[in-house]
This record gives structure tokens, C-alpha cells and sequence, in this order.
């Protein structure tokens, strides 16, 4: 274990040699624990845990192995149906990461940590002491009191198992209110006497229930008579000489830090053992208790850290799911925690952007009972960031003497003023073992509740921080505020956008996909077959997903060189469309494609805004489908974070404006179902060649790139799919990523393509808006009429089998079952991609002089797979 034994000398060694301390039982205690010094009336000695991710960083995957092995064990001895119906409770502040990783490892516990802070409007359902402990009082306020009732095993978990007292404190509270027939002790190190051992199975019979225990290791800790008073002896003789010495410099060069507390000033450096000249810090409740009140919200307006005086901090947005509670201070539950799982990649892919590309060892560090979600995020970083040595500890309130010594536990500390405005009043806290430790990077996680001007202070945790490492990022997670309990009509908090790289292949702050991921679905039909089910009525073209095409190697060098040809003139349009967004719509507009075809483009608009005017637009995508309109589910989570008037609706091109038209409907039927009103159902395009909308980028007919593949451009993100089985009434519509088609994947190329060009193109775009804004640009329609007369022109009486312009021509090609192509006489090089799909599928092109399209791709009216269609007309089956 790291830091157990340093150059083949015991943490505890220090410790054990000056009072005589002796550890005995497993092999394994050394390695997990090393010892130190506190000012304790009750105990002197501290055991430091190496692999609890507290007072020592550590390695998160081990943090959190050593948790999730132990519910395991758990879930083995209550067997699966036991399993299923326990419920978890972890110790404050210490335990609350290792319970809840306990409760991971059961599968499916729901969790549930005391707590030490109370929170307004939430009433006590227990509470309980902790008898040695420097902080006592123990509240428990889970969200639904029902958590607490019922028959099935309750789990306690904490660090370490000494006396027993503060279980059995905890077990007797409860048991009086909600009696069980069944308790779990758990811990890392059982270290109990022989004579407290006894004292478990006494109080079971007493209540009349079963108490088991699972720890990781035993033994127990040898005290010599005498030993509490040479510890208070040992560590006032540290107080004396340091203030016999004097304080040293802040600016100490070792990098280390001191353990005295008070006045609150940097940090300085941490005794070594032949000096011995520092002094541990005063208990907390040495200090008066402060005036008591409700828990700080996280402050508006501009952040201390901003201020001249404050160190240099970057500030990174996780985009938390809303509604996710933050640990098990009020309740965390299995579906929160699937929640949490989807979402944990794109979060730490933004925390990995935001490193600097030197960091090689980076720290992130937790906040007291903030210790699950930081662990979380620091695993997923470890697992996810190659080349980066990832640790992990927390902040905490226990004060612990620091001996820069290897055989000592604590070697440095970080003192810092609270920074959540605690019940108890004012007061120091700690972080150990972090300066000094080489750190490239320090992540600090902290609650929103805590993003206080004390955090950002000159002499808060921040600025100790960026004082001993040369980056510090912070994290803010929403502090959890339960709302009353009720039974809505459809889920209040609807599930947070799916980002990359766990869904897509974009970045993940260039769209959020309020989407449901039906990767593990098999919904890919072959093209004859749909095409056959839809035309019968027999399916819904939305119900199931076409075959991936897989372009040859001489369709993907047409891509390429079409992509080269047209960047420009794709910048150009992308930075016009989004001007006239940002001049007309919404001075900060949230951008919402209608996936997939539009979201290539909204990521354009958003970096053309981001180039041009320094703004970073929220992008989502949702799905719309024709005949079934727009996801109301989306609406209804865009509506419950944005002013709706500023959305501002994206797609790709316009064919014969069918879209558009459903869009406005679809946005009527949800103003009258849900009373939100509004969304303005007008699309901004990149191109407009059926003159169906106002706010476009052109009106040409061209070749538009990302429309000549289908997932491969667009973030491997499949076409969305509604189909009552996979979608209900409060769910998302849903859409595959295939991550298996990585290797073929240019949709990251395709953006930087096309946003290389944007120097090159401001002129030109400037003159194209102010041209548009000054103009004409009422839709005609022109396009829908000229697919009504193909329809009746060719016998073929349903315009939804008439797909004007290049894009919508391609996707015929790609996706359905074509029976014909028409081109406009003297289509050149933007055509040669449909031409060769043609080739492949043997469909005839015919060229028309009159054609208000580059082209039109005619579907195979009536469609079975009898019918040919020879005759150039539609055949009649």
C-alpha cells in the first residue's frame, strides 16, 4: 500500500518508539495503517489509514477497491435476496466515501451518511455520539424517512472499529425507532479488545437481532499505562518549544507545512523529528460556538477568486446532473447512482481538459463529507487520463499533529479557515500530506454550500493550495437540497444531457445529447425490409435504424476532397446563420440541433461564436420525428434551465421544409399540453435551398460534407428512435453511439476542418450578414411546391417520398430504398458523391433542365421487393 512503509520504515514507527504504541493481529494492519498525534482528552494517538483516501492521498482505484471488496463480502454473507433489500449507512465525516463505496459493492443498497451539518427545512430522523471523536454530534436526515424503515439487514459502516461504542450508540437510536432483525458492522480494521469484542454479541441478545461484522483486517492496538498523559505530555512540550523558537516564515523553502493553527496565516513548514519545535493545533472545541445557522448558498456575482489579491484558480463546470444528490447526506439511491455512472466520463473528461498538458501527478482533493463524488471523479481521471498518476484525499476537521519524519503518518499539513459556514461556528480546517508531495496539479472538490468567499480568500484553502503546487483547479458540485416529497404526474428532474466521450465522439462541451442510449438495443433492420414495413403502414420509419453504410475507399476520398473544396464556403455560412442568430434571436442564445443532421452544424455555430465574440453557447441536441413531432421530454428539461426564448433551433439544410412544419406543430401541441410557451419553432439552417425559413447561412444547393455519411460525421451518433417498447411517456427518445466504428470516425475532423477556416472567411461573412439582415428573407416555399409537382409529375402522389437538394438526395442513397435520381442539367463536382452511390445501387440519374434543386432523390413509390420500377415510372403493386 502507498505510503505504509516509506524506504522500508512504518508510519508508525515515530509514534510507537516515543510512547510505546504496539499494533497486533493481521499482517495486513501495518500496511493499512501508520500512526500520529492529536490533542485529545480521550485518546492521544491517531490510527491513519492508508487506504481510507483521508488523511493520506492514495491511488482512488485502491480507495475505492478497498470499500467495494468489503460490500461485497457483504452482499456474499446476506445472500442476494438479503442483499437487495439492505440499506447502507456510513459515519461522517470519515466514512462517507467508504460507505458509499460499500454500498456499491452490495449492488443495489441505497445509501445514507450521518451528517454533522444541518440543513434547513430537513427534519432529524436519528441521530447519535461518537465518543472519541475531537466532533460528536451525529444527525441523520435522509430525504424519505422511509429509508430508515423496514425489515431488511442495515449496514454500518466505518473506518475503523475500536470500542464499538459509536455502532452501539447508533444501533441502539435506531432500533428504538425502526427495529430490525438483522445488522451489518463494517469496517476496514477491526481493532477491538478482547473484552469490547464481547460486548457486540451481548447487546445482540439484548435487542434480540443478529449483528455481524466484515473487516478488511484485525487486530489491536497495545497501550502502555500511562500513555495518554506522556501523549499530552509529548505534544506540550512541541507547544513550548514553539513558542519558545518563534513561528518560521511562511516562505519556508522546504514546501512542507506547519500544524499550528492559529493566528489563520499561510502555511508553513512541518518539524522534522529532531527538531520538534512546532505545536499541534487547539481541539475545535476549544473554540466558542458560533452563531448557529442554515447552510451557506454558493455566492452570485463575481468569485473572490477574481480579485487581485486571490491566487490563480480555474474553475471547471462538471455540468453536475441536476437533481443528483452530491453523496448520502440526505438519501442516494440505486437510480441515482446509474445516473451518476452515465455521467461520471463526461465530468472527468472535462477535468482532464482542463489539466495543463505538463501534469503528470495530480491530486484531487475532497471536502470533509464530500468525499464519495470527488472519489468517484478521481477514478474515473485515473482510469481515464494515460500517462497522469492520479491521487486522491479529502480535507477534514480533525486536528492531527504534523512531523516531517517517514516514520510518521502526517507529514505535512494545510491549515485553512471553514469555508461552509459550520453550525458549530468558525474554525480550522486541515488538509495532509498534500504540500510537499510534488504535486503538478491540485483538483479541489468542494460543495456548492462551501463555494464560499472563505474558500477564495487570501488565507483560504485555494490560496494554501496554489502556494505548493503551480495549478489548482476547482470543482463545484451542487450542494442536494431536498424539495417536499410528493408523487409528480411525470419525474420532476429529467436525466441530464448525455455528453462525450461516453456518448459521441464530440467534446463534451460541444453538445449535450438529450438523448437515451440504446447501444445495447439491436435495432438495425436491413434497408429492403424497412422500406417495405414502412411504406405498408406496418412501421414507423422511427421504430428501427438502417444498416451503418461502410463507404468504400473511393467514397471516402470523394469526402475528403469534397470536404477540402468546400470548408470555406461551410465556414462562411456557418459564421453568417449564427451572426443572424446572435443579431436577431438572442444576444447569448442556447443552440438546440435537431439530431443527428443539425448537430454538426449547431457545433459550428457554437465555435464560430466562441472565435468570434468569446461566448460559449450552450449546445444541446433532441430529436424530432416526422409525424410524431419533437421530444416533449426535452422541451420540458430545456424549458426547466433556459428561458425558452432564448432557444434557438438548429439543423443541417432544408429539403421541402417538411421539418419545419412539424416543428411548428409540435411546438403548438406542447404549449397547450404543458402551458410553457416561449419556443420560437423557427430553424436556423446552414442552407436554405427550399426558401422554408428566415435565418439560414445560404440558399444554394450544395454539398454539404457532413451529409455524405451518416454516424461517421455526426459524433457516431445513430438517426433517434421512438418505439413504445424502448421509449415511455417520461423518457427521452433514444439513439445508439457506435463506438465500434471508431476507426472510420471524421466528425472531430469534419468541425476542425471547417472551423480552420474561420480567419480566412470574416470579411466575407460580415458582408453576407449585413447583405441578409438588410434583405428579403421571407420563405417562398418554392421548394415544397416543386416537390408536389415531381410527385404528381412521376406518378408517385406522396410527397414524403420526394427528397429534394444534395443532403436529402444522399440520404436516400444511404438510407432507403431509391428509385431514381434527378440531377439539374450541368451539376458539377457537388454531385459526384451521388453519382457514385447510384453506381453502387445501380440507380439511373436522369438529368432536368428545370430544377429549382442541384437534385432530387425520388424513394421507390409503393415499395415491396417484387417491384422494379423499369419503366421509369412508379409501378403499381
Amino acid at each position: 500500500m502507498n505510503n505504509a512503509v516509506n524506504d522500508g520504515v512504518w508510519s508508525g514507527s515515530w509514534v510507537a518508539e516515543r510512547l510505546g504504541v504496539r499494533l497486533v493481529g493481521d499482517d495486513e494492519l501495518t500496511e493499512m495503517l501508520g500512526l500520529a498525534l492529536r490533542r485529545n482528552p480521550k485518546r492521544a494517538h491517531l490510527l491513519v489509514s492508508n487506504v481510507l483516501g483521508k488523511h493520506v492521498p492514495q491511488s482512488p482505484s485502491v480507495v475505492y477497491g478497498a470499500g467495494f471488496a468489503l460490500g461485497r463480502r457483504v452482499r456474499e454473507l446476506l445472500g442476494a435476496d438479503e442483499a437487495a433489500r439492505a440499506v447502507v449507512l456510513g459515519y461522517a465525516e470519515t466514512a462517507t466515501g467508504l460507505g458509499h463505496s460499500v454500498a456499491d459493492g452490495i449492488g443495489l443498497a441505497p445509501y445514507l451518511h450521518s451528517t454533522r451539518r444541518p440543513v434547513a427545512g430537513v427534519a432529524r430522523a436519528g441521530g447519535f455520539e461518537e465518543s472519541h471523536s475531537h466532533a460528536t454530534s451525529h444527525l441523520l436526515l435522509p430525504e424519505d424517512p422511509a429509508l430508515l424503515v423496514g425489515d431488511g439487514p442495515l449496514v454500518l459502516v466505518d473506518d475503523e472499529f475500536s470500542t464499538g461504542n459509536t455502532v452501539l450508540n447508533t444501533i441502539r437510536d435506531l432500533h428504538e425507532r425502526y427495529p430490525r432483525r438483522r445488522y451489518v458492522v463494517v469496517a476496514l480494521v477491526d481493532m477491538r479488545s478482547a473484552a469490547d469484542a464481547g460486548r457486540l454479541e451481548e447487546f445482540a441478545r439484548e435487542i434480540g437481532a443478529r449483528v455481524d461484522l466484515v473487516a478488511a483486517a484485525s487486530g489491536t492496538v497495545r497501550l502502555p499505562e500511562g500513555v495518554l498523559e506522556k501523549g499530552q505530555a509529548l505534544v506540550a512540550r512541541y507547544e513550548a518549544e514553539s513558542a519558545a523558537r518563534g513561528r518560521v516564515s511562511s516562505a519556508a523553502p522546504s514546501g512542507l507545512v506547519a500544524q499550528f493553527p492559529a493566528p489563520l496565516k499561510q502555511g508553513v513548514a512541518a518539524p522534522s523529528s529532531e527538531e520538534a519545535t512546532e505545536s499541534i493545533e487547539a481541539d475545535v472545541h476549544d473554540h466558542p460556538l458560533g452563531a448557529r445557522g442554515t447552510a451557506r448558498p454558493a455566492p452570485t456575482g463575481p468569485h473572490p477568486d477574481d480579485e487581485p489579491t486571490a491566487p490563480h484558480v480555474t474553475r471547471v463546470d462538471l455540468f453536475w446532473p441536476q437533481g443528483l444528490p452530491d453523496g448520502g447526506r440526505h438519501g442516494f439511491t440505486p437510480a441515482h447512482r446509474a445516473r451518476l455512472e452515465n455521467a461520471l466520463p463526461a465530468m472527468a473528461a472535462r477535468l482532464a481538459e482542463a489539466l495543463p498538458e505538463s501534469a503528470r501527478r495530480v491530486h484531487v482533493l475532497g471536502f470533509e463529507e464530500l468525499m464519495y463524488a470527488p472519489l468517484r471523479l478521481a477514478r474515473e481521471l485515473e482510469q481515464s487520463a494515460e500517462g497522469v498518476e492520479v491521487r486522491y484525499s479529502t480535507t477534514t476537521r480533525s486536528p492531527v499533529l504534523a512531523v516531517d519524519d517517514p516514520g510518521y503518518a502526517i507529514r505535512t499539513r494545510l491549515v485553512f479557515p471553514a469555508h461552509d459556514d459550520p453550525a458549530d461556528g468558525p474554525g480550522e480546517r486541515y488538509a495532509y500530506n498534500v504540500a510537499g508531495a510534488g504535486f503538478d496539479a491540485v483538483i479541489a472538490v468542494v460543495d456548492s454550500t462551501a463555494d464560499t468567499p472563505e474558500l477564495h480568500a487570501p488565507e483560504g484553502l485555494l490560496a494554501q493550495l496554489a502556494a505548493h503546487a503551480p495549478h489548482v483547479l476547482l470543482a463545484v458540485v451542487p450542494s442536494y437540497v431536498p424539495g417536499p416529497l410528493a408523487i409528480p404526474e411525470r419525474p420532476s428532474m429529467l436525466p441530464e444531457p448525455l455528453r462525450g466521450p461516453a456518448f459521441s465522439s464530440y467534446a463534451p462541451e460541444e453538445v449535450g445529447w438529450l438523448l437515451q442510449d440504446l447501444s445495447d438495443v439491436t435495432l438495425e433492420a436491413p434497408t429492403e425490409e424497412r422500406e417495405e414495413a414502412i411504406q405498408s403502414g406496418g412501421a414507423h420509419y422511427a421504430e428501427s435504424l438502417p444498416v451503418e453504410y461502410q463507404p468504400s475507399e473511393q467514397y471516402q476520398e470523394l469526402f475528403q476532397a469534397a470536404l477540402a473544396e468546400s470548408a470555406a464556403r461551410l465556414a462562411q455560412a456557418a459564421g453568417a446563420v449564427t451572426e443572424i442568430v446572435l443579431a436577431e434571436r438572442s444576444p447569448r442564445p442556447v443552440l438546440v440541433s435537431l439530431a443527428r443532421a443539425g448537430t454538426p452544424v449547431g457545433v459550428l455555430m457554437r465555435r464560430w461564436a466562441q472565435f468570434r465574440h468569446g461566448l460559449e453557447l450552450p449546445h444541446y441536441a433532441v430529436s424530432i420525428v416526422r409525424g410524431r413531432g419533437i421530444d416533449a421530454n426535452a422541451l420540458r428539461y430545456l424549458a426547466a434551465h433556459h428561458d425558452p426564448r432564448d432557444v434557438v433551433f438548429v439543423d443541417g439544410w432544408t429539403g421541402k421544409g417538411a421539418i419545419t412544419r412539424e416543428l411548428t406543430a409540435a411546438i403548438g401541441e406542447f404549449e397547450a399540453s404543458d402551458g410553457i410557451t416561449g419556443f420560437d419553432p423557427e430553424i436556423a439552417v446552414l442552407a436554405d435551398p427550399g426558401s422554408c425559413v428566415r435565418t439560414y447561412g445560404t440558399r444554394d444547393d450544395y454539398l454539404i460534407p457532413s451529409a455524405c455519411l451518416n454516424s461517421t460525421v455526426s459524433g457516431l451518433i445513430s438517426r433517434t428512435v421512438l418505439r413504445a417498447d424502448l421509449v415511455g411517456p417520461h423518457d427521452y427518445h433514444g439513439a445508439k453511439f457506435y463506438r465500434e466504428l471508431a476507426g472510420a470516425d471524421v466528425s472531430v475532423a469534419f468541425l476542425d476542418a471547417v472551423s480552420a477556416r474561420f480567419p480566412e472567411v470574416v470579411d466575407a461573412v460580415d458582408a453576407t450578414a449585413k447583405e441578409l439582415l438588410s434583405g428579403d428573407r421571407e420563405p417562398t416555399w418554392e421548394g415544397w411546391a416543386a416537390v408536389e409537382r415531381i410527385s404528381e409529375e412521376y406518378g408517385i402522389h406522396d410527397v414524403n417520398l420526394v427528397k429534394p437538394g444534395v443532403g436529402e438526395t444522399t440520404r436516400v442513397l444511404l438510407r432507403r430504398v431509391p428509385w431514381k435520381i434527378l440531377a439539374r442539367a450541368g451539376a458539377g463536382a457537388d454531385l459526384d458523391h451521388v453519382r457514385l452511390l447510384a453506381e453502387q445501387r445501380g440507380v439511373p440519374v436522369e438529368e432536368v433542365a428545370e430544377l429549382p434543386y442541384t437534385c432530387v432523390g425520388l424513394i421507390h413509390p409503393k415499395y415491396t421487393r417484387g417491384a422494379t420500377g423499369a419503366d421509369g415510372r412508379a409501378v403499381n403493386v
